[in-house]
């Protein structure tokens, strides 16, 4: 995904939601973090955004049925947000206090707040899908992430099986 295709649907979901804050949690994050994206993040065509606050997933399901995929954005634009809550992705602790904030007046000064690099990739390693290790496997690849964060934020991450946690090790 493009920047101001970011940008479009940062402002997309933020109008939609009538909030000026939202969270971005999946690999669009990165976006915030770095200045020139690479193209293993170029691939994906969703924004995973959460509103900030969203504890039974009414506004997760408003993006979704607005701007989400299948939906009359995508069709439009050949990208789309998915939905999400604060809760889909496992984070180490103190995640919240590391948040980069994106805005500029492609988001319509909507503030994407993401996560930070490292958290951004032990949660794709965690998640442990083909494409997020591809991911990972990128960030080391481009120099973006340093195994020495990653591996200390690794124990501050409390719900990891010791199976994942091993293979996690391994990518680094």
């Amino acid at each position: 995904m493009k920047r101001h295709e970011f940008e479009h649907t940062i402002r997309a979901a933020g109008a939609i939601l009538g909030v000026s804050e939202l969270l971005v949690i999946g690999s669009q994050a990165i976006h915030a973090s770095v200045d020139m994206i690479i193209p293993e993040a170029q691939r994906s065509i969703e924004v995973d955004i959460s509103a900030l606050e969203d504890p039974d997933g009414t506004k997760a399901d408003l993006i979704d049925g607005s701007i989400g995929e299948l939906s009359v954005f995508q069709e439009t634009f050949g990208y789309y947000a998915q939905g999400v809550t604060p809760k889909t992705a496992v984070l180490p602790e103190g995640w919240r206090k590391r948040l980069v904030a994106y805005k500029t007046p492609g988001t319509n000064n909507i503030t994407a707040l993401c996560l930070e690099i490292h958290d951004l990739w032990l949660s794709k390693a965690i998640a442990h899908r083909e494409k997020d290790i591809a991911f990972c496997k990128a960030l080391i690849k481009h120099d973006l992430v340093k195994p020495t964060t990653l591996k200390a934020r690794l124990k501050k991450v409390k719900t990891v099986k010791l199976e994942v946690y091993e293979a996690i090790l391994a990518l680094l």
